[in-house]
């Protein structure tokens, strides 16, 4: 079976297709119905013209064939524009007289009164009150299968020129009827873990519905799900932040009381674990709040400043002054975004550059005056391998470095909540080397 067949192309075949059958049928219908109507008439305007002509016969418009004074006459090739052709003959058979461009000889018909026919003519032979006179009247079949094949070329001729215009118009007609499929496919596609509302169905067709209500249904059961496991995010990671708070609070404590340098270096590898596992929880909370559509919730923002307050947040913490390069546009750059998701977004990207960025170098922070906001920072380059893969949870390029997987994901997901994309260059924009995230806003 090929893929992507279209059901278009199928149904304006089969349709062309039937509608030539049909037409055609019904032109072979009407010539054989024109053809009979045809004979009747031919048949009519022949007996018609032998009965006229034999009354001016009977006149005595001809020499009187008693007296034996027989007109003589030239004889004259037969001619293909003559429609009729006619004999006057005698008892005998004589020919008395002929039309011009009839047969000299006489007619293969015998001399009753009536149709006959030859293998080239239709007759009529009408006969006098005293039966001394026969007039054979003559219609040639060709004339009559010439009106019969001009009437067919001249009801094929709308056919050749409507065909055309009936394709054009079945297509027409077949993509209107198609179109709510489109739509309700295109509704389909947009649905994504950030857009799980149900599809419309009030304007659906009615053969349509069944489809769109299942839609809706798994969508429901989906959506379900996702808020269950986002609840367990959420509450896990806020249930573990006191606990995991007051542990290390004691193990710090106990690290300064512990005498044994062998007890505290095992003191230390706990308090470490406790560190990485709330650094952990903290993502798996702000993966949650991604995956809740936090993105979505825009209002217009400048992006100076919350570039501004995380790039200051960062530097007191990680007294990170020296590592941190910040180049700002000269002029407001309103955009429409959810300022705690940007700043998650720019935490976490700074946060990457910190942690897998060169020991030591420098993390360079720009906006420009498109509004596009890039964080470069020192190192190798990454293969398109490793590039492509980033943005997926918990994988993690070549490094030896420490963190759990998530932050450039969590990145790109409230990226596109807020309608932009989130792009990963390596080398860096300009450079050899270097890592290098930019996010393009709309």
């Amino acid at each position: 079976m090929r893929k992507n067949r279209s059901i278009i192309y199928p149904l304006m075949t089969a349709l062309s297709g039937l509608l030539v059958i049909f037409w055609l049928g019904a032109i072979g219908l009407g010539i054989l119905v024109m053809r009979s109507e045809f004979d009747e008439i031919f048949d009519g305007a022949l007996k018609e013209t032998g009965e006229r002509l034999l009354a001016i016969v009977e006149e005595g418009r001809v020499p009187d064939i008693r007296d034996g004074d027989q007109q003589e006459r030239t004889p004259l090739a037969p001619s293909a524009h003559e429609y009729l052709v006619y004999h006057v003959r005698a008892e005998d058979g004589r020919i008395l007289f002929h039309s011009k461009g009839s047969p000299v000889e006489p007619f293969d018909v015998p001399l009753t009164a009536g149709f006959h026919d030859s293998e080239k003519y239709r007759f009529y032979t009408a006969v006098s009150a005293n039966g001394a006179i026969f007039l054979q009247v003559a219609d040639q079949f060709s004339n009559r299968r010439e009106a019969v094949r001009e009437s067919a070329v001249t009801m094929l001729i709308p056919l050749a020129i409507l065909l055309p215009l009936s394709l054009l118009l079945m297509a027409w007609i077949t993509r209107r009827a198609v179109d709510p499929i489109n739509k309700l496919r295109e509704a389909i596609s947009e649905k994504d873990g950030g857009n799980l509302s149900p599809v419309e169905t009030e304007t659906t067709p009615r053969e349509l519905k069944p489809i769109a209500q299942s839609v809706n249904l798994l969508l429901q059961r989906v959506r379900a799900t996702i808020d269950a496991e986002r609840e367990f995010a959420t509450h896990s990671a806020h249930e573990l932040r006191t606990p995991l708070a007051g542990a290390l609070a004691q193990t710090q404590r106990l690290l300064a009381e512990l005498p044994d340098d062998a007890l505290k270096a095992r003191a230390r590898n706990i308090e470490r674990a406790l560190v990485k596992l709330g650094h952990t929880s903290e993502k798996l909370l702000q993966l949650a709040r991604a995956e809740a559509g936090l993105g979505q919730a825009a209002v217009m923002t400048d992006l100076r400043y919350v570039l501004d307050l995380v790039i200051g947040d960062y530097k007191r913490n990680l007294g990170a002054t020296q590592r941190l390069v910040y180049a700002s546009s000269t002029k407001p750059l309103m955009r429409m975004v959810d300022v705690d998701a940007l700043g998650i977004v720019v935490g976490n990207l700074i946060e990457n550059a910190v942690v897998h960025g060169e020991p030591g170098g420098r993390i360079v922070i720009s906006i420009d005056d498109k509004g596009i906001i890039g964080i470069a920072s020192d190192g190798p380059a990454l293969s398109a391998t490793d590039l492509k893969g980033l943005k997926l949870r918990f994988r993690r390029g070549t490094t030896s470095a420490k963190g759990s997987g998530l932050g450039l994901a969590i990145a790109d997901t409230m990226v596109r909540q807020m309608g932009g994309v989130l792009e990963l260059l390596s080398p860096a924009s300009g450079r050899v080397d270097g890592f290098e995230a930019r996010i393009l806003l709309p």
